[in-house]
């Protein structure tokens, strides 16, 4: 299998996506990550160390609004999708299933993953959190079923402003983060530590479980390094 380096993430739209074979492999792995993806996100927070940036902004909103972590995951996910639209992405199974089950998983692993107390409990989680993050990063974009809502908003500016796609992300954010720690949002250490690992692992790992299409992909490709962010 190609590595990390040359291995490319297609660009196809939500037809062109159901017709590249293996459908159902792809549909299982899609849910599969998603599902990781939640579960991921409970670990960090009960390792009460600090969350990704679009997390501690998540977790701001639970602050003022009676809602649950999960819900408001799914509700933000939903708001980033209207202004796909006047950027011209094009969203698919995956950016749908994404915008609804990663919240939904991230609820349930809280109602079944305890506090922990003590450094080296909540260090685990932490870590254990931000490579299965990146672990489910790969797996649910190697599926090739479209960008998670996030990584569709990335994409989309970066493709509108001409910028590239790590100075795209790393205002995105910046701002994000901002917006999170104003709101009262949790960050850390947690917080640096994903940051500086989730795209080296998601580009790690991606090469192992990404699905080859049937027919080449049209039109632009970002790399799976470029690619290696939430939705």
């Amino acid at each position: 299998m190609s590595n990390a380096r040359t291995f490319e993430i297609s660009n196809l739209g939500p037809l062109s996506q159901l017709r590249t074979g293996r459908l159902p492999r792809r549909l299982v792995q899609l849910m599969f990550g998603l599902t990781l993806f939640g579960v991921s996100i409970g670990l960090m927070v009960r390792g009460h160390l600090g969350l990704a940036p679009w997390d501690v902004l998540h977790s701001g909103l639970v602050h003022w609004v009676p809602i649950t972590l999960g819900q408001a995951i799914v509700a933000a996910s939903f708001v980033v999708l209207v202004f796909w639209w006047p950027l011209g992405e094009r969203p698919g199974i995956g950016t749908l299933a994404n915008a609804l089950v990663v919240g939904l998983l991230t609820d349930l692993t809280l109602t079944v993953v305890p506090e922990v107390q003590g450094w080296v409990g909540q260090a685990s989680l932490l870590v254990g959190g931000v490579v299965l993050n990146g672990l489910a990063s790969a797996i649910y974009i190697g599926a090739q079923l479209g960008r998670g809502p996030r990584d569709g908003l990335m994409t989309g500016l970066a493709r509108r402003t001409g910028r590239s796609l790590r100075l795209v992300r790393t205002l995105l954010e910046v701002v994000v983060l901002a917006l999170g720690l104003a709101l009262g949002g949790a960050a850390g250490v947690g917080t640096l530590l994903f940051a500086a690992l989730i795209g080296p692992v998601t580009q790690f790992f991606l090469p192992w479980v990404a699905v080859r299409q049937a027919e080449p992909p049209q039109g632009g490709t970002p790399s799976a390094g470029e690619e290696a962010e939430r939705g």
